[in-house]
């Protein structure tokens, strides 16, 4: 691949992007810094006014056309995410799918969420009053997002934007800027204003001045804690919306189908090498189905083909970079280290690090309580499902959970109690439909992902009243 072109004058410095596979040179791209910033507003102003100005209409039209184009070249984008961001390539075409849906959502939504009529009769002393609000762009958001769907997740945040009117001043992954460059091309061939979508690559110095900028009336990020965090600290006041990783449970219950729950684990577990925030993190089993879920998890696991992404039968490629998956090799130990069993897996080549299992793994350990944010998967057994349930709440945050069950009110039991932005029911944690709702409960929640939701964030009332009197 070689050297993305710039959207706008940059430095000439620039990083190289690397295959987390084979460490070949997937491309270099162009990087900005913190005193480019001006610039960069600079042009986001101007696209401010070009997206404001663009009737719903035409912002719709730009949308569905751009999900033409990425459908018509779905291959050609799969292929760029597994380059970079090393997922495999059933997985990248999955995503560039989604991609296409959220772009169809956005365009829709362009079109139907302009607002609503209000009933001031409703009140009395308002009867000779009529009117309606309308829903108006915010103007310049700042959408910073991550390697692990370099793809999807940009979808997610500029498709709404710009089908509520807004500029964007983007900062895809530096370890995986090449999908959200092409997207971003693909929708200037669709007929978007080019300056209504600028793009900043660069570290955590650029993104602090980006955030800190008073012209910027959101921030959209999906990402850490401590980078989630930072950003909160150094943004003064604007909104906030922020996607900051999670730690899923899954509850399997004795009634339910044991191979389906197994099937929808495995998968939920090392889906993109367990670099997801709603991957199944810990899968608490009930004790009279334990025995019989962990063998057959277990065996489920040792079938799963971790090596090449490119190849077409490859279930987990690597991760993002050789240092994370030392990373997740060194919580494994520390877990292990405290009296955690190691059941399979915990084997690591460079960056691909073997789908593994563990089993009473301490509670107060980093691996229980924190995200791992790798294919690592923790077996506890419980008694009660208000045991589960008080299990799968511990740590500080979460986004989503599952339970596979046969009883409903024992599904309804733990769709009430599990404190989380959404509960699977019969599916693993990490199911996700692009028009949901999403985002997380608990430290760290601040507003929805999804496309109506995110619009509705990126967008804001504007009150129109007459009085007949």
């Amino acid at each position: 691949m070689t050297a993305a072109k710039p959207l706008i004058a940059q430095r000439e410095d620039g990083i190289d992007v690397l295959n987390p596979y084979d460490g070949s040179l997937v491309g270099r791209v162009m990087v900005s810094d913190p005193d480019d910033v001006d610039a960069l507003l600079t042009r986001a102003r101007q696209g401010t006014a070009l997206s404001r100005a663009l009737p719903r209409h035409r912002r719709a039209a730009i949308l569905e056309k751009a999900a033409r184009l990425v459908d018509e070249q779905s291959e050609d984008f799969a292929r760029t995410i597994v380059r970079e961001a090393g997922k495999t390539i059933v997985q990248a075409r999955k995503e560039t799918l989604r991609c296409v849906n959220t772009l169809k959502l956005s365009a829709e939504e362009a079109k139907r969420n302009a607002g609503e009529i209000v009933p001031f009769d409703a009140y009395a002393g308002s009867e000779a009053r009529q009117g309606w609000f309308t829903r108006e762009p915010l103007g310049i958001i700042a959408a910073i997002t991550p390697y692990n769907d370099p793809l999807n997740l940009v979808a997610h945040k500029l498709g709404p934007a710009i089908a509520g009117g807004n500029a964007v001043l983007l900062k895809p992954s530096e370890l995986a800027p090449f999908s959200a460059l092409k997207l971003v091309e693909t929708l200037i061939k669709a007929g978007l204003p080019e300056a209504i979508v600028t793009v900043a690559i660069g570290g955590a110095e650029l993104g602090r001045a980006i955030v800190s900028a008073r012209d910027v009336r959101m921030v959209s990020f999906t990402g850490g804690f401590a980078t989630g965090e930072a950003i909160s600290r150094s943004a003064g006041l604007k909104k906030l919306a922020m996607d900051l990783g999670g730690n899923a449970p899954v509850i399997v219950m004795a009634d339910c189908n044991i191979g389906k729950a197994v099937e929808g684990c495995v998968s939920g577990g090392y889906w993109a090498a367990g670099q997801n925030c709603i991957g199944t993190q810990r899968i608490l089993v009930q004790a009279a189905c334990y025995d019989r879920f962990r063998d057959a998890f277990v065996a489920g696991t040792a079938r799963v083909v971790a090596g090449d992404p490119s190849s077409e039968g490859t279930d987990v490629g690597p991760m993002i970079s050789e240092a994370a998956a030392e990373r997740a090799e060194v919580a494994v130990d520390e877990a292990i280290s405290g009296g955690a069993r190691l059941l399979c897996g915990h084997q690591r080549k460079r960056a691909i690090y073997s789908p593994t299992v563990l089993e009473s793994v301490p509670h107060d350990g980093r691996l229980w309580r924190e995200e791992i944010f790798a294919p690592v998967v923790m077996l506890e057994r419980f008694e009660t499902l208000r045991d589960a349930i008080r299990l799968a709440n511990e740590p500080d945050y979460s986004l989503h959970a599952g339970i596979f069950t046969d009883n409903l009110a024992d599904a309804l039991e733990a769709a009430a109690g599990i404190e989380a932005g959404g509960v699977m029911i019969n599916d693993s944690s990490d199911y996700r439909f692009d028009a949901m709702p999403f985002g997380g409960f608990k430290h760290g929640s601040m507003g929805r992902e999804g496309v109506r939701f995110a619009y509705e964030d990126m967008t804001q009332p504007k009150v129109i009243c007459i009085n007949r009197a």
